[in-house]
């Protein structure tokens, strides 16, 4: 029994809900630092407000991963988690800047900050199930162009979260002034259309896209695989057993993902403080004023640049791939942009940010296919989700090494100046390049275009 080739379509809308999930991770990534600065946070601080998402992930995606491949109701396989956490995230949308209106039992800043634990562990809670959906209602041929999908929808996501506070703003005339300590309106509607189109683009998956049984997935495994299967006791504890006996494909891609992350999560955090400061020239405690708001949206709308040329880079993608090598593919990608990262050191102004974005929306696209549709190769069907949740360690844990040692760099190594957490992030993406050349891609197609 194989699997069905599905049409572009069925791909596209069993990849829909990623635009929501994407929206609500882009309206967080470009705003959630300058709302901590609002209620109160510096400058040096903000990657330790950021920590409590990554330890979350940490524990949350390989337990996911481990239920979602033993669950089956009424909604499949996968659907349940990726429709729970897209209600939860929801939640931390909309009550994230709204954090002072509850300050009769907690500060503000301390409230907003528990809202984006909520925020990242609910879309943690979605993604990985949605990837190991993709892996799971695929053939090994349409791979590649299953998790490309999934990035042109999460760039058009990112697009719309990134640009919809400039929009609002310039477009329609919501003001983006507010008191010190208040967050502007323009921010407080974007948060809650966010949340609206995230609910309603995982309802679109969830009632379009059909699952695989576990007795015809069963079926579609090779017979050793089964008759391993059969011979194993399953319980929760085999999460560690897993992450011992994972694919050498897996352990090569662990460093790839680790400097790539790194330099992702250097960049969300740092990238309004620091381009506030470098290009607008306002000192690194202004968080308030006029300016500040206005390059706080202008980031918003770069972070959408580079969503939008991933999501037009990933069309070229699979094609890319079956003419160079999906891994080569990778590395070139990546040091695209890490030049992107580093060039923003030296860009004359805001504008010539752009650029920059060009480089990083390149490396984005890849990203947030390449090492999904490699890895996906070399793991067994029945443990796909399991190992998409394990495989989820090497993002997160970047990002808690970032959170701890990142603001104390900047405070203490780059004299308080974020730029140079930016440096570091381009420094980052082109290790990440050289360590793509040590993968194995157990599955890269045979077929290289001459």
């Amino acid at each position: 029994m194989r699997k069905r080739t599905l049409s572009f379509w069925e791909i596209w809308n069993m990849s829909f809900g990623f635009l929501g999930i994407q929206m609500g991770f882009a309206l967080q990534n470009a705003n959630a630092s300058r709302i901590l600065q609002i209620f109160g946070a510096d400058v040096h601080e903000l990657s330790w407000f950021w920590l409590v998402a990554p330890l979350t992930g940490l524990i949350v995606q390989p337990i996911i991963g481990y239920y979602s491949d033993r669950t089956w109701t009424k909604l499949g396989r996968r659907r349940p988690f990726f429709l729970t956490g897209a209600i939860l995230a929801s939640f931390g949308l909309v009550l994230m800047p709204n954090a002072d209106m509850f300050t009769a039992f907690l500060p503000a800043l301390w409230i907003g900050a528990g809202m984006l634990f909520v925020m990242d562990a609910s879309f943690n809670i979605a993604m990985e199930p949605f990837r190991a959906l993709v892996a799971d209602n695929l053939p090994s041929d349409q791979r590649t162009l299953g998790f490309s999908v999934q990035t042109v929808l999460i760039g058009i996501g990112a697009v719309i979260g990134s640009w919809l506070p400039y929009v609002l703003t310039n477009w329609f005339g919501v003001s983006n002034q507010a008191a010190v300590g208040e967050v502007p309106l323009h921010l407080l509607l974007s948060f809650v259309i966010g949340a609206a189109i995230l609910v309603g683009s995982i309802l679109v998956t969830v009632v379009t896209t059909k699952e695989y049984s576990p007795e015809e997935l069963d079926a579609m495994e090779d017979q050793e695989e089964i008759e391993v299967a059969e011979d194993e006791k399953s319980s929760l504890m085999d999460i560690f057993s897993d992450f011992s006996k994972m694919p050498e494909t897996m352990r090569q891609l662990s460093w790839v993902q680790f400097f790539s992350w790194f330099g992702l999560f250097g960049m969300w955090v740092f990238s309004v403080p620091a381009i506030a400061h470098h290009i607008y020239g306002l000192p690194v405690t202004d968080s308030s004023s006029e300016t500040y708001n206005n390059a706080g949206d202008w980031v918003g709308i770069l972070f959408g640049i580079y969503n939008g040329v991933s999501a037009i880079f990933a069309f070229f993608l699979p094609a890319i791939a079956l003419k160079v090598g999906r891994k080569r593919t990778h590395m070139i990608s990546l040091i695209i942009g890490g030049l992107g990262l580093l060039s923003i050191y030296v860009m004359p102004n805001e504008n010539w940010l752009i650029l920059s974005m060009i480089g990083v929306g390149i490396a984005w696209a890849s990203i947030l296919a390449m090492p999904y549709a490699i890895l996906a190769g070399s793991i067994p069907a029945r443990k796909m989700g399991v190992y998409m949740g394990i495989f989820n360690f090497f993002i997160v844990i970047p990002q808690i090494i970032n959170a701890l040692i990142g603001g104390p760099m900047v405070k203490y190594l780059y004299g308080g100046d974020p730029i140079y957490a930016l440096v570091t992030s381009g420094v980052s993406f082109l290790i990440a390049a050289v360590l793509t050349l040590r993968i194995y891609d157990v599955d890269e197609p045979t077929k290289i275009i001459d």
